[in-house]
């Protein structure tokens, strides 16, 4: 069956479709006519679809996490893209391949997993570099770290992006540590290694990103540490101390009780470890809030929720470029002449 994906959607065009019902929602209308709104999903992203006919009936025909073929219309409502859906039918799970309806990490997952084994290597403390010598070579858990999300829908939330959320703090923690060098270098890449390896048993992805029971009632910072305790014990001599310190770090990478930490940091690599991973999750969030309104001719994003605010999407080009072009005004003769003493 044909498949146009959710990124090649656009408006004014009827399209036939197969996508996954993220979530279902009944509302009404002014008139107090029912109406079903559809959050529909596939590897390239997610897009809003809404029933307008006969919605309880056929409400009935279908469940979240169900995948439907769907005959529609997008349409573009408050600058965004939306399907008006014509007809649908429920399909099979047998006929069903998952990989079309989980996104996946656009990098390379073997060059990020060299990446991140080249990091390790680097470690010189025997007891932190043995203990990550028995990450890499637990067969199985590598498999879970390679295609386990770092999350459902903040940041990095798609098959690799606890990887890849992985190797950017890890690198990022080691150019702070050629920065101050007062940091324990070792600890803080081990840590960084480890800091969010729970999240490889926090979620489930068989049609979508979900979060596991283990998940649910524990929560990646308890499972996380769980392995660790696990590995450390298969290292003989492990300094009781050393051990502390990483399980701190590892409890405490969220900053604030509120947030999910155990404990909030109390030493230097921990508060290191803590701002680099707030950061990159920051920046991701923002990159992927910041691509998926490019085309809306506003200078502000959306209200993000997970951010609290609007987030500022730059200049328009052709302002960039007049910018630049202008020469040969008295306030640019007045620049040249004190550059030119600017720097002596």
């Amino acid at each position: 069956m044909s498949k146009v994906l959710v990124s090649e959607l656009e408006p004014e065009k009827e399209y036939e479709t197969i996508l996954l019902v993220s979530s279902k929602t009944l509302g009404h209308t002014k008139a107090g006519k029912p109406y079903l709104t559809l959050r529909l999903v596939d590897c390239s992203g997610d897009i809003i679809g809404r029933i307008w006919d006969d919605a309880l009936n056929k409400s009935k025909l279908f469940d979240e996490k169900d995948v439907i073929w769907v005959k529609a219309r997008c349409e573009e409502f408050q600058g965004k893209p939306q399907l008006n859906i014509l007809s649908f039918e429920k399909i099979n799970r047998d006929d069903i391949n998952p990989e079309d309806f989980l996104p996946r990490c656009p990098k390379n997952i073997d060059d990020l997993w060299f990446r991140l084994k080249g990091i390790a290597r680097s470690v010189e403390n025997r007891y932190l570099r043995e203990l990550l010598h028995l990450l890499f070579e637990d067969k199985k858990l590598v498999e879970k770290f390679k295609n386990a999300p770092a999350a459902k829908t903040l940041h990095h939330a798609y098959l690799g992006g606890l990887l890849e959320h992985t190797v950017s703090v890890c690198e990022l923690l080691l150019r702070i540590a050629e920065h101050y060098p007062e940091l324990d270098r070792d600890l803080l890449i081990t840590a960084g290694v480890f800091h969010d390896i729970g999240k490889v048993d926090e979620f489930t992805y068989d049609l979508a990103i979900e979060y596991s029971e283990e998940g649910r009632l524990l929560g990646h910072v308890v499972l996380g540490i769980n392995i660790v305790e696990q590995k450390i014990r298969l290292v003989a001599g492990f300094p009781e101390e050393l051990a502390i310190l990483l399980k701190h770090m590892i409890i405490s990478h969220h900053g604030y009780l509120e947030f999910g930490s155990a404990k909030r940091p109390k030493t230097r690599e921990a508060f290191v470890l803590y701002f680099v991973d707030d950061m990159d999750a920051k920046i991701d969030s923002l990159n992927r809030l910041l691509e998926a309104e490019k085309d809306s001719s506003s200078l502000w994003t959306s209200y993000s929720r997970a951010l609290e605010r609007f987030i500022f999407k730059g200049w328009p080009e052709e302002e960039k470029e007049n910018t630049k072009g202008k020469k040969g005004g008295e306030n640019d003769k007045n620049h040249e002449q004190l550059s030119i003493f600017s720097f002596f």
